[in-house]
């Protein structure tokens, strides 16, 4: 590496595997620059699950590359070398890195009077801030796993790298464990499922990135939506609508243009003035707020909108339904007292719990995110999170400068059922927009005031929110969110009417049922419906038929049983309610 903009390192033993995996990117540069003299190093961090390393080459690195990279490494892992480090000056850095560019170019970024540490193993050496394994040999396993294209310093104006990834881990057993694990990622790979559950799927005949919603994958998406509208409507929500695109001079004034630029679309040519696709919800709302007079009696005021937005992510980035180019947002917008700004904030707490738990999550990560340049009013607004936070006795860490141009947030972090970290809702406090708006409400004392803002999009995007669901659940999906609830089968044409009667008997309870009428065997409907995951399949014969029951065959249980049709309703009920 060796530098890094990522918070201050953990300690313990998540800081151990931290500073393994950083000597593992020393090892793998070392490994490059003996192979490969011809690559420039330039950053290589420890990241959750390994590590990487990006260079500077002209040829591409290829898989047979990695291997013979892969045996160097194990090689210096083997020689045991310890890792070094000293203080050096400015321009000794700037001297000692004279034929590589990138590494001068941080050296002469380092603040002045921060410590400037060039980090030596064998015949290395890297310009590194530290953190590292006491010697090559605490790795005791590592693999390379892949190569990437990265933009140097994540600019797509910047020269092109080649990104190197690998893991390292203490032991071989954990290796072999982490495989494991990514078995498991791949079978709940929302990619895969989307396709074999026939949910939804990205036509490059429209572009990447665009999101075309099947009838199975519709329904799921109305079932999230519906829940969080009723979680809005309960806490006194109104909805609003806003244009999907907009006079470019709305994002001028917000601050969007200047400061979030880069991520949108380009102008849109209208009788010679510029419209843009909108990249967010909130000056929609600010608009509506603005559009009539406004007493300290009509707040709060809460805004919700189900708004599609759209922002420019280059192809590279883009990734199955967690990483696209247009995306709907389960969006609100408060506007209130600062008197009241406290208690609407702890609200959105309770609302974001209430949504998690819900979909089956039960790991959280909580971040206070503060802007890099703090105004007058984030210390106000910082208060307001952390007292949130600390009034529902939730753990969290300090993200300094991952906040918003217009103010500090709340992000909530959490782990699906196989431990990955994804980071989902978010609240942010905003003094800014009402001050760029001029935005007011009249008060007791006959005055204007500025009200405060609070932007909340509690699941993120439903697409990138659904994408987690899948993974989740590896298809899975709970009988309340299930597209298909369940299948009823005949075991012969015989009993096809009666399959009919039963689904309509469901349906008129609001059940989402079908029939299976093909002229398959029994067997293979049953394998069929089983890898669609769906929760229940009833299958109904000539004893069911005789004596107005179903046999379950519940997904997950081995026993089948025979029931009544009403006392299958009413078992499928009380899971729906229950959100089980």
């Amino acid at each position: 590496m060796t530098t890094s903009t990522t918070p201050a390192r953990p300690e313990g033993p998540l800081a151990d595997i931290a500073h393994l995996r950083h000597t593992a990117a020393h090892v793998l540069a070392y490994a490059v620059q003996d192979l490969f003299p011809d690559a420039k190093p330039t950053i290589g961090p420890a990241i959750e699950n390994g590590f990487y390393y990006d260079f500077d080459r002209t040829e591409p690195f290829t898989t047979e590359d990695l291997e013979t990279l892969a045996a160097r490494m194990r090689e210096i892992v083997k020689a045991d070398y310890p890792m070094t480090g000293r203080r050096v000056s400015r321009e000794e850095a700037i001297e000692a890195f004279r034929d590589n560019p990138y590494k001068i170019e941080i050296a002469r970024e380092i603040p002045e009077g921060d410590p400037i540490t060039l980090y030596t193993i064998g015949g290395f050496t890297d310009l590194c801030r530290g953190g590292h394994a006491d010697s090559t040999g605490a790795i005791g396993a590592l693999e390379l796993e892949s190569v990437a294209g990265a933009y140097w310093r994540g600019k797509s104006e910047n020269p092109m790298l080649q990104r190197i990834y690998g893991t390292a881990f203490v032991t071989q057993q954990e290796l072999d464990d982490y495989h494991a694990f990514l078995e498991e990622a791949a079978k709940r790979d929302h990619r895969k499922l989307g396709a074999e559950l026939d949910l939804y799927h990205v036509d490059e005949m429209a572009g990447g990135g665009l999101i075309f919603w099947h009838p199975r994958g519709a329904i799921m998406r109305g079932l999230v939506e519906a829940f969080i509208r009723d979680g809005l409507r309960e806490r006194g929500y109104l909805p609003v609508v806003t244009p999907h695109i907009v006079h470019e001079n709305l994002y001028a004034t917000s601050g969007h243009l200047e400061n979030f630029g880069d991520s949108m679309f380009g102008p849109i040519e209208v009788e010679g003035q510029r419209f843009r696709l909108k990249p967010m919800n909130c000056p929609g709302h600010i608009l509506i707020y603005a559009n009539e007079g406004r007493s300290y009696r009509d707040l709060p005021l809460r805004y919700s909108e189900f708004g599609t937005v759209y922002r420019f992510e280059l192809s590279g980035t883009l990734h199955g339904l967690t990483r696209v180019r247009g995306f709907t947002q389960d969006d609100a917008h408060l506007f209130c007292t600062p008197e009241q700004l406290q208690a609407e904030f702890e609200q959105t707490v309770d609302e974001a719990l209430r949504l998690m738990e819900a979909f089956g999550f039960s790991e959280f990560e909580y971040f206070l995110s503060t802007r890099a340049e703090r105004g007058a009013t984030d210390e106000i607004a910082e208060a307001a999170i952390r007292n949130a936070l600390e009034s529902h006795n939730l753990p969290y860490q300090i993200d300094d400068g991952g906040g918003a141009f217009y103010g500090p947030k709340l992000d909530i972090n959490l782990r699906d059922a196989i431990g990955r970290k994804w980071q989902l809702g978010t609240v942010q406090v905003d003094f800014v927009l009402p001050e760029r708006f001029e935005l007011k409400y009249r008060g007791s004392d006959g005055q204007d005031h500025r009200p405060v803002m609070i932007h909340r999009a509690l699941a993120g995007s439903l697409e990138r929110f659904f994408g987690v669901l899948i993974e989740h659940y590896g298809g899975n999906f709970p009988a309340w969110l299930a597209p298909t609830q369940a299948m009823v089968v005949p075991i012969s044409e015989h009993q096809l009417d009666y399959a009919y009667e039963i689904r309509g008997r469901l349906r008129a309870r609001g059940f989402r049922i079908d029939t299976d009428a093909s002229n398959e065997k029994l067997g293979y409907k049953i394998r069929h419906w089983k890898t669609q995951k769906l929760p229940y399949i009833l299958v109904v014969g000539k004893s069911e038929l005789a004596d107005g029951t179903v046999n379950v065959n519940e997904r997950g249980i081995d026993e089948k049983r025979t029931v009544s049709v009403d006392a299958f309703a009413e078992e499928l009920a009380a899971r729906i309610a229950a959100k089980r």
